[in-house]
């Protein structure tokens, strides 16, 4: 299954590919990174949130 994502803040769209079964366990309860331990963690966040890895890191820089 492919889930589409579009990020709120940049309108970047996204294909994420996961089992049925992934998606499954996700809808009933389970946590993301336990129902999807294959994605990595801004893939996770876009399923969550939306918001692209990109946006995320300009969201929450370090102040140098």
């Amino acid at each position: 299954m492919t889930i589409v994502t579009e990020c709120p803040f940049c309108g970047c769209v996204n294909f994420i590919n996961v089992s049925d079964n992934e998606y499954r366990e996700w809808q009933n309860g389970e946590l993301v990174q336990k129902a999807f331990p294959k994605l990595s963690a801004g893939e996770r966040e876009m399923l969550i949130s939306g918001i692209c890895p990109d946006c995320w890191d300009n969201m929450f820089r370090e102040e140098e």
